[in-house]
């Protein structure tokens, strides 16, 4: 119950008065609920014991807020406040807040991110001080596993198997911690409220810093006895096996978040991710070039000239490439949809086949004899360029 104004007659008697529920808050007797809440909310925050330290004024109002609230936002206490007065609203037993703390746990939709007796500044500030505004327990922290892939893998995506070393809940006590048929004690440290609050002075005022009860972790309680295989913890470490699909143009660097696949959180808290970075293993045959796969292929001088068809390795096997007579040194030539899958795309890249036309550093007396009459014929005698005066001034023109 709030004392606005006291007068004391006679001793031993006091005379106390309530101001009008509607006077309190601000608004008429035909206000709607919106209205009413939101009115109640900025008084709140106006007086809220977190923005005025040490202000028993201040902290009265606030309760007197409450009170108002309270009645004015339930239908069958309000209409009785109207027919009959706070006298109507004390018959039912309703006497009003004596705890600040009672005011945040009762209107915690209200007071949403400092609500709890948190510190209104997080509120501006973008803080988490409130135990309600803040998950239950401590999240569990993210894992990280490389996964090697082949090309093959890659082209066409694949589901692997992977063994995991993870934390996950202690089946003995079920993640408690505790010991069987142990109960819970509250927290010394912050006496039940899972937070440790400081005030700060500073030039602009007081400043109250609300953070987590390090020794219970928020949860304002502690087991009485630990459990004797995790020893209160409530995980242990274990192997998992857990499917991953990949799929196909994944390349290296991207990863995989699998949710809650990491480390159990500890009193409740939510898991943690596990996070599969790919790498590509070096291949025997091709070398990647974004979709493409790019395969050198060596052939010899005649087979250049005459023409050749010739079985070449795929990412799915073996497949036939007919070679064109006359085809160039560094000719590329391009077999379509032997690639890779495109990432979130329809079709495939191509496997790109690069020509080497090999040169012997040894031949025979006779292979030489066939070379110098082969060289007498036009076709293998390349035409000279014939020489221009100006070619002097070219160069010249070129390196200068």
């Amino acid at each position: 119950m709030y004392l606005l104004k006291q007068q004391k007659k006679k001793p031993g008697k006091q005379i106390m008065t309530k101001r009008d529920y509607y006077e309190i808050l601000g608004v008429n007797k035909g206000a709607t609920n919106d209205e009413i809440k939101s009115a109640y909310r900025k008084l709140a925050m106006q007086f809220h014991p977190d923005r005025n330290p040490g202000n028993k004024e201040a902290e009265e109002k606030f309760k007197e807020c409450a009170e108002a609230y309270e009645v004015l936002s339930d239908a069958q206490k309000r209409q009785r406040y109207d027919q009959y007065g706070h006298r109507g609203v004390d018959s039912t037993g309703f006497h009003g807040f004596d705890n600040v703390n009672d005011i945040f746990s009762h209107f915690s939709d209200i007071f949403g991110g400092f609500g709890g007796g948190g510190s209104i500044f997080d509120d501006f500030f973008g803080g988490g001080g409130s135990r309600r505004g803040r998950s239950r327990g401590n999240p569990g922290s993210d894992l990280k596993i490389n996964l090697k892939l082949t090309l093959e893998e890659i082209a066409d995506g694949i589901e692997k198997t992977l063994k995991v070393k993870k934390y996950k809940h202690c089946p003995t006590c079920e993640g408690t911690g505790a010991k069987k048929g142990s109960g819970y004690s509250t927290c010394s440290y912050c006496n039940g409220t899972g937070e440790i609050r400081q005030a700060t002075r500073s030039i602009f005022g007081q400043f109250i810093n609300v953070t987590q009860c390090s020794y219970c972790g928020g949860e304002g309680r502690i087991v009485k006895e630990k459990c004797q295989d995790c020893s209160g913890d409530g995980r242990l470490k274990s192997e998992s096996t857990i499917k991953v699909n990949i799929p196909p143009g994944v390349v290296e660097g991207n990863y995989i978040p699998l949710r809650g696949q990491g480390n159990v959180g500890t009193q409740g808290g939510e898991n943690g991710d596990l996070l599969v970075f790919i790498e590509e293993a070096d291949h025997k045959y091709f070398t990647r070039l974004n979709d493409d796969v790019i395969y050198e292929l060596e052939i010899g001088f005649p087979d250049a000239v005459t023409g050749i068809e010739v079985v070449v390795p795929t990412l799915k096997g073996k497949a036939k490439l007919k070679i064109d007579a006359g085809t160039q040194a560094g000719s590329v030539l391009r077999m379509k949809d032997k690639g890779i899958k495109h990432l979130n795309g329809y079709g495939r890249g191509d496997q790109l086949v690069k020509i080497h036309i090999i040169t012997p550093k040894k031949i025979t007396a006779k292979e030489r004899e066939l070379l110098k009459e082969l060289a007498k014929s036009e076709n293998f005698n390349p035409k000279k360029p014939s020489k221009d005066k100006d070619d002097k001034g070219f160069f010249k023109n070129v390196f200068s």
